[in-house]
């Protein structure tokens, strides 16, 4: 992980947090040479190709939620990380931008729960998008204004809704979780041999280009042995893997828009976080441009050119990350108290530690 990373390590430090600090830092800027790049393959010795079931999708099913076949993906492991899976960009041209529009337009809609709520009355964020898309779409590139309450999103909840200061969740504060998120989830989940996974949680995280995520281990759920899938999209990040103490050193990789992380088994409780936000999108870019969605796909349609304007425009100077959970296992209820020491973490601005 370059010179810093391993110079750092003294027995009892943490070394996590100073591989957190030196791939934030500003000035002088990091070196990036030693992150892991997925999506130009097994580049490190440390990477492995990973097989997937591709008879657990049929190309139908793949295609309605605006995936490839899965014989198409490529996805990877790491050394020393049992049970992590990194698929780079599986979804199908012209499909990604139906799911930033979900992230920004359809998700934040109550009754889900948004960071707003917190400190805003209820009529203020029945219409996060309504009150945000004209402003957005006005707005000349390049040039900031004031910001619309859809660049103040810091997270949503979806489905099961995670109680930031309890940590926990409970069957009293639930909404439907989204049908067309759960079919992407449990096809992703299937491919990775997961069959069965039952999406009941959601945390969507929105990040501008000064934003993190500090460190944490994602434990709150009670059910430990499904999955917890991630899906980027818009900028890059910097996505550090720990091990299960701080003094683990992580490692660092990319995560760019399109990809996806299957955290289970061993590496479902380890230490990980987002120190930085890379601004690698450009016009140019297969994301940016919009193509349609595929034939034959549910979601074709669903992206107006007047939507993608606002979408565009949001992710040119941030990341949308959706991490999604099965909290109960079959047959498995809430107790009546519940705790827990090292829960989600949330999305920081810069400067502000929020915990």
């Amino acid at each position: 992980m370059g010179k810093m990373a391993a110079s750092v390590v003294d027995y009892g430090e943490d070394a996590f947090r100073k591989i957190f600090k030196f791939y934030k830092r500003r000035q002088p800027p990091p070196d990036f040479s030693k992150v892991v790049d997925f999506s130009s393959g097994p580049v490190s010795d440390k990477v492995v190709s990973t097989e997937l079931d591709p008879t657990s999708v049929s190309d139908g099913e793949a295609r309605e939620v605006g995936l490839r076949p899965v014989r198409e993906w490529r996805a990877f492991g790491l050394q020393g990380y049992p049970g992590f899976v990194f698929i780079s960009n599986p979804f199908a041209p012209g499909s990604q931008p139906v799911w930033v529009r979900q992230c920004l337009k359809s998700y934040p809609q109550k009754p889900n729960v948004c960071n707003l709520d917190l400190h805003m009355p209820p009529g203020e964020t029945e219409d996060i998008w309504g009150k945000s898309a004209d402003a957005l779409r006005c707005q000349p590139s390049g040039k900031r204004g004031p910001k619309t309450l859809l660049e103040k999103l810091r997270w949503v909840t979806l489905g099961y809704h995670y109680n930031w200061d309890t940590k926990t969740y409970s069957s009293d504060s639930q909404t439907p979780f989204p049908a067309d998120l759960h079919s992407l989830s449990s096809h992703i989940a299937a491919a990775c041999g997961f069959s069965g996974f039952s999406a009941q949680a959601g945390i969507l995280n929105y990040y501008r280009l000064d934003s993190s995520l500090g460190i944490h281990v994602d434990e709150s759920e009670l059910d430990h042995t499904r999955p917890l899938l991630s899906f980027s999209f818009g900028q890059s990040a910097i996505f550090l893997l720990g091990g299960t103490r701080r003094e683990d050193t992580p490692m660092a990789m990319y995560m760019r828009s399109g990809d996806v992380m299957v955290m289970s088994g061993p590496s479902r409780l380890l230490y990980h976080a987002v120190p930085r936000i890379i601004p690698t999108l450009s016009d140019s870019d297969d994301l940016i441009r919009h193509y349609p969605p595929p034939e034959g796909s549910t979601i074709t349609g669903l992206v107006t050119a007047k939507d993608w304007e606002v979408c565009s425009r949001y992710i040119q100077n941030s990341r949308v990350n959706m991490t999604v959970r099965q909290v109960l296992g079959p047959g498995q209820s809430f107790p009546e108290t519940q705790s827990a020491e090292r829960g989600c973490d949330r999305v920081s601005d810069r400067g502000l530690k929020k915990k």
